[in-house]
């Protein structure tokens, strides 16, 4: 807890800013919000300093990343003229593939990264970063188990932050763990309106 206390009072104010701004994040987007991506492009730039200044070589590529897919959601979300993207539901078997592939190619990456970069958690770094980068394409195309990805990664993320001594960035994402909760019951399938696809027929 002393240890805890210690690294809030060590809080950086441009990480203040990062976190607030990444709340602000998940919040709008859970909400459907298109404003969810300035703030990120923000946070995200922010973080891209952090990270890269506490030896998380992959988090500091997955913040760059961040930084496009902010312009890539916004241009995605405005890309209709209703007002938001329907959310779409992917079938079991389709999320089972993508998450052998995933844990495959983070585990390939990692073990590469390893031989060449003097970094500890460069594995979960690796992990984390992978599932990130596609799981932040599932919330552009507004793939509703995109918040039960996030479940797992939020919460592996809280424990690389608190080792890394980013104590406030932690506790960010485990109340990111509470949003993606909500966020997922929020993300409602609409129904199809049968007379409506009559009448377009």
């Amino acid at each position: 807890m002393e240890s805890l206390l210690t690294q809030l009072a060590a809080t950086s104010f441009l990480e203040g800013i990062a976190v607030v701004l990444a709340l602000a994040y998940v919040w709008l987007a859970a909400r459907q919000n298109i404003w969810c991506w300035p703030c990120a492009l923000v946070s995200t730039g922010i973080y891209i300093w952090l990270f890269w200044h506490v030896s998380l070589p992959f988090h500091t590529a997955l913040n760059f990343y961040y930084l496009i897919m902010a312009v890539y959601g916004v241009l995605k979300w405005r890309d209709k003229q209703a007002d938001t993207i329907a959310v779409q539901s992917w079938p079991l078997y389709q999320h089972i593939i993508c998450i052998v592939g995933l844990t495959i190619s983070a585990f390939l990456l990692s073990h590469f990264a390893n031989t060449v970069l003097d970094a500890r958690y460069i594995y979960l770094d690796a992990f984390i970063t992978v599932f990130s980068v596609f799981t932040t394409m599932l919330v552009a195309h507004k793939v509703r188990e995109n918040w039960l990805y996030w479940i797992v990664i939020n919460l592996f993320a809280a424990y690389l932050y608190f080792a890394k001594d980013l104590a406030l960035t932690g506790i960010l994402f485990i109340c990111y763990t509470g949003f993606a909760v909500y966020g997922f019951n929020n993300w409602r399938i609409k129904p199809v309106n049968m007379q409506s696809q009559k009448e377009a027929i």
